[in-house]
């Protein structure tokens, strides 16, 4: 017996295993883990079931990642004709006509959506599924299709790829009033000839803040609340102040430390009420976005039946298998990370494990991941920052470098933000790097390689970066770390030895 079918039939006793089965794989959730894992057992040949309720593409093609950066990208260029006086411009107030903004997102949408498609994955070799999948045994999905037939496959292995939710807290009032979500607000706003005149945006995380500089570009008047004592606290204290101190130069109020407690209707206002330091004020507004994290879609497929442990998550090993080692996780719902390129890492993982794991079992490795909150400037990280290396009490080195030293960021009027980096004490090893500026999310790539090979700052360093270019800010940073780094004595040596060769 191969070990991977013992563990599972040792944990799903009770169970009749089904002497043959439908499938190889069954898949439930068609967001980026889910296509990834689908795509890969495809491409492996195995007889594949995708499963998808709602829209092909999940979270991230239709309500997060892609929306909200085309969302972005017109705030910006709103932002810059404002400011075109920066480039020896004119500056003019733009015209925005807020129902085009909005059906731009929306024509994105539709043009990166080939690529998610049913049509694409049948392609593939996937057999694609819509409906509702509830697990009935640890073999068996049944299937609510979109057509009123219930039908039920058998598979050897499932993966959970369900995603997750915007979640709403429990604050009084709020469920009476017609709150937004980033899930919501794209279809909700469409066809309005402007942006919400007083929107709040509840939130002071990387969504929150997108969302709420990019409203107040497109002529929102926003106030933005949040309960921590600062914005994106998972962040350094200086990055969260440079979004921070951005967002307020668009007009944002930005009201931190601040506890929503109740939301309410009164004649023709919708208001919040907010408390900050045992002093509580009204705050009324027109539409709010609430904007405090996502939550794990957990609940209707089975899981608590099956006993699955559940709680903020799946709960899974190292592997990404649950409780019975051919049903496991992957993407948000298996957490630790809300990622959409972590949810496409976990995928590879999950389907190789899935489909060979009784041969040869793969360990997630979450030892290196990047990620980016898309804010202008934008904020990027990968590895430790400098308050968990201290809260931590990890050895550590902080090198900084100014991007305003930058000459091409100069040229372009976006010398703000720094690139520090975290090494080992007296060597170039990188425990970490966090960029604030422009483009940081695609300069992290650099940093990214480099922990992932283990190259320290020399490396980077000794390769040539074109000039002029932002990229030239990871080669100042580590050159300020040799600079830092280079011995008086053997300066010392050097100018006498430079001294006798003059003679």
């Amino acid at each position: 017996m191969r070990e991977a079918d013992e563990a599972t039939r040792n944990s799903a006793a009770g169970f009749t295993r089904p002497r043959r089965f439908d499938r190889n794989l069954i898949v439930i959730g068609a967001g980026s883990a889910g296509l990834v894992s689908a795509y890969i057992a495809a491409a492996a040949k195995a007889k594949v079931t995708l499963v998808e309720a709602n829209r092909m593409g999940g979270d991230c093609l239709n309500f997060g990642c892609v929306p909200s950066k085309a969302l972005i990208r017109s705030a910006k260029l709103a932002h810059q004709m404002r400011h075109a006086d920066h480039y020896g411009l004119a500056a003019v107030e733009p015209e925005i006509p807020f129902a085009a903004v909005i059906e731009r997102v929306h024509r994105v949408i539709a043009t990166i959506e080939p690529n998610d498609s049913v049509e694409r994955y049948e392609k593939l070799g996937v057999d694609v599924r819509r409906g509702y999948a509830r697990l009935v045994d640890p073999w068996t999905v049944e299937i609510d299709l979109a057509s009123g037939r219930v039908e039920r496959l058998t598979a050897r292995a499932i993966i959970i790829a369900t995603g997750a939710r915007p979640f709403v807290p429990e604050i009084p009032g709020l469920a009476e009033i017609d709150y937004l979500t980033s899930d919501t607000l794209w279809d909700r706003l469409r066809g309005r000839s402007r942006a919400p005149q007083r929107l709040v945006v509840l939130g002071g995380g990387p969504i929150g803040c997108e969302l709420a500089q990019s409203f107040a570009r497109l002529g929102s008047k926003v106030t933005q609340i949040e309960m921590a004592p600062r914005l994106m606290m998972r962040e350094d204290e200086d990055a969260a102040a440079c979004v921070e101190a951005s967002l307020r130069a668009d007009g944002v109020d930005v009201l931190t430390a601040h506890k929503a407690v109740a939301c309410g209707r009164e004649a023709d206002e919708t208001w919040i009420e907010v408390d900050h330091d045992g002093v509580r004020r009204r705050i009324d507004f027109d539409d709010i976005i609430v904007a405090v994290g996502r939550a794990p879609r957990l609940k209707g497929f089975g899981l608590e039946e099956l006993g699955i442990p559940i709680d903020r998550v799946v709960a899974t090993n190292e592997y990404l298998q649950t409780l019975y080692p051919n049903i496991l996780a992957a993407g948000d719902v298996a957490g630790p990370y809300q990622f959409t390129h972590v949810a496409s890492h976990q995928a590879w993982f999950a389907a190789v494990n899935a489909l060979f794991g009784d041969l040869k079992r793969f360990k997630a490795d979450y030892s290196i991941i990047p990620w980016a909150t898309f804010t202008d400037p934008e904020v990027a990280r990968v590895g430790l920052s400098e308050s968990e290396a201290k809260a931590r009490d990890i050895p550590h080195e902080v090198t900084r470098f100014s991007i305003g030293e930058l000459d091409r960021a100069v040229t372009d009027g976006a010398a703000e933000g720094f690139v520090k980096v975290l090494t080992v004490p007296g060597r170039d090893r990188i425990l970490g790097a966090t960029i604030v500026g422009e483009h940081a999310g695609d300069l992290l790539a650099e940093f990214v390689f480099a922990m992932k090979h283990r190259q320290g700052l020399g490396k980077i360093l000794g390769t040539i970066h074109i000039y002029p270019t932002l990229a030239e800010a990871n080669k100042m940073a580590a050159g300020q770390w040799r600079r830092n780094h280079i011995s008086a004595f053997l300066l010392s040596l050097l100018e006498r030895f430079q001294t006798w060769r003059r003679g």
